[in-house]
């Protein structure tokens, strides 16, 4: 007679996520970890009067998903009450976000900084060029400062120019900067942070002790709601680790977090390497680098031009403009020699396939220097533009990339007539990874778009847009390799594998419960499927 379980899901379909077991009808939990996986009639052995009985009626159970490059510590106060929410997802029209603004405005209190996130004329078409004349208008009196969708620039007005104490004086941060003009001075607009986090300045601030608890427990909700059950911190700052340690401290916590610091021009962090390694809920893991921008912006380092359109000149950019890096390959391998020989995974935003060339580069070059950190799991992050070519080779280094494949949903359309042309049907070409070799995972780079890890997986199998557009069908992959992306290989690129991403024995019962099996449905549909629950350690964090 087995002993008696905690937690018993019957009658359900258990998608595994192992190659010697791949599918069963139910599980059993106990101290938070999975105790069976099998058949109905084995897993009934567990139960006993103190079990709580989940009968599934049919329904899917997956491992948790994993969000391997979020922003969690930045999302809840982004989204949170103190600043205002434009983004496309929430202001699909110009008119909306500008009387979203004018609103606030409006109400707020004389001398208030204003911060308002998601500003994005390539979906929002109509919008005005933003700058400092447009926030002026807009907010003459009181200082005011936008940020973009994406997250890689940011404009003020001139009393938030003054507040932020920005002059032509002012030296660009490293790897960012301040748009300047003819004569030096700043015009209000900020590229890559520093520079846009100074340009913010009291606008988007941290919250403080008596908030932060609420805040960063709506942000587990939202992220529990969409079935996640470990999230990737990819920019945490060390000033939030005392708060978020608290938190998690408390019990609250409803996700896994694994984050990733800020890299600093001091190239240093006061955390040791795997000094929290034993920690189930959260642990610093690496390290996070810039190496280009958006492309929404225009400052990704790409081997071709922009094309010549409407969208691009309404971004300001020049007819065969190309952006560039943020840092050189001599600055860009002094950053990766501080913090890769002490034991830190190092995860490096791309775009541009120059600039991911050059990341290429510098990783080879430290992992020759280094040939003790052979399982270092060095990350590329998004890789829109990087080619098949290029995978192979991050395949031979044992490099491993996370893809933002939802822009295709939101931005599809964009990147093909607006931006790129042709050039765009490769844009995060997961087939080509996975063809490559490379493991993979898939985000959402929240708050940029919703956490829905359902979604990812539609986009990745179908390559199509919201409008419903084919884009670069020849890199589709299938449905059992884009749920790998959000669970088992998502896992493993946090070096989480041992703990979460699969259902079997001894791991932690972390599961999501779906409507219906992402295989059986038309793949167009794949992001509508309901989820049901979640379950951390064998607890339910929501419930349908």
């Amino acid at each position: 007679m087995a002993p008696e379980a905690e937690l018993v899901l019957i009658g359900g379909n258990v998608l595994t996520m192992t190659s010697d077991h791949p599918r069963a009808s139910a599980l059993a939990a106990s101290g938070g970890r999975i105790t069976a996986v099998g058949s109905d009639e084995e897993v009934q052995r567990w139960c006993g009067p103190g079990t709580r009985v989940i009968r599934l009626d049919g329904r899917t159970v997956l491992p948790g998903f994993v969000e391997a490059h979020g922003h969690p510590t930045l999302d809840m106060v982004i989204t949170g009450p103190d600043v205002l929410d434009i983004r496309p997802v929430t202001c699909p029209t110009a008119e909306e976000v500008l009387s979203r603004l004018r609103t606030a405005v409006a109400a707020a209190e004389p001398g208030t900084w204003l911060g308002a996130f998601g500003w994005d004329p390539l979906l929002q078409e109509g919008l005005p060029p933003i700058g400092r004349a447009l926030l002026d208008e807009l907010c003459p009196g009181s200082p005011l400062s936008v940020m973009h969708n994406s997250g890689h620039s940011a404009w003020a007005n001139t009393p938030a120019i003054e507040r932020a104490g920005i002059t032509r004086n002012t030296p660009d941060p490293p790897g960012s900067r301040f748009e300047r003009d003819a004569a030096g001075d700043p015009t209000g607009a900020a590229f890559e942070a520093p520079a846009t986090a100074m340009l913010l300045g009291g606008a988007i601030r941290p919250p403080g002790a008596d908030n932060f608890t609420a805040l960063m427990g709506h942000e587990h909700d939202r992220l529990a709601r969409a079935g996640i059950t470990t999230v990737a911190d990819l920019g945490f700052r060390r000033d939030a680790r005392e708060r978020v340690q608290e938190f998690y401290r408390s019990g609250a916590a409803k996700v896994r977090m694994r984050v990733y610091e800020v890299s600093v021009p001091e190239k240093r962090t006061d955390v040791v390497p795997g000094e929290d390694r034993q920690d189930p809920m959260f642990q610093q893991i690496g390290i996070k680098i810039w190496a280009d921008g958006s492309p929404w912006v225009g400052n990704i380092a790409t081997s071709f031009p922009y094309l010549d359109t409407p969208q691009t000149r309404s971004m300001g950019l020049a007819p065969g403009h190309r952006g560039g890096t943020n840092y050189t390959r001599g600055q860009l391998t002094e950053i990766v020699d501080a913090y890769f020989p002490p034991g830190w995974q190092i995860a490096c935003h791309v775009h541009g396939d120059e600039a991911v060339e050059m990341v290429l580069d510098v990783f080879a070059a430290a992992l020759d220097a280094h040939p003790e950190r052979a399982d270092a799991r060095l990350r590329l992050e998004h890789c829109g533009a990087m080619t098949p070519e290029q995978y192979r080779r991050a395949a031979r280094l044992g490099v491993t990339c996370s893809l933002f494949v939802d822009h295709l949903y939101y931005w599809g359309d964009v990147l093909v007539d607006g931006l790129f042309g042709a050039r765009a049907e490769s844009w995060t070409c997961a087939g080509a990874a996975i063809e490559a070799g490379v493991p993979i995972s898939f985000h959402n780079d929240s708050p940029v778009t919703p956490p829905e890890p359902l979604r990812n997986v539609q986009v990745a199998v179908t390559r199509t847009s919201r409008s419903g557009r084919v884009i670069g069908p020849q890199h589709r992959v299938t449905v059992e390799q884009a749920l790998r992306a959000q669970t088992v290989d998502a896992a493993w690129q946090l070096f989480a594998e041992h703990d979460v991403g699969s259902l079997a024995v001894g791991k932690r019962a972390d599961l999501v419960v779906l409507d219906a099996d992402p295989h059986s449905v038309p793949p167009g549909e794949i992001g509508d499927i309901p989820v049901r629950a979640t379950y951390l350690d064998g607890r339910c964090t929501f419930q349908a």
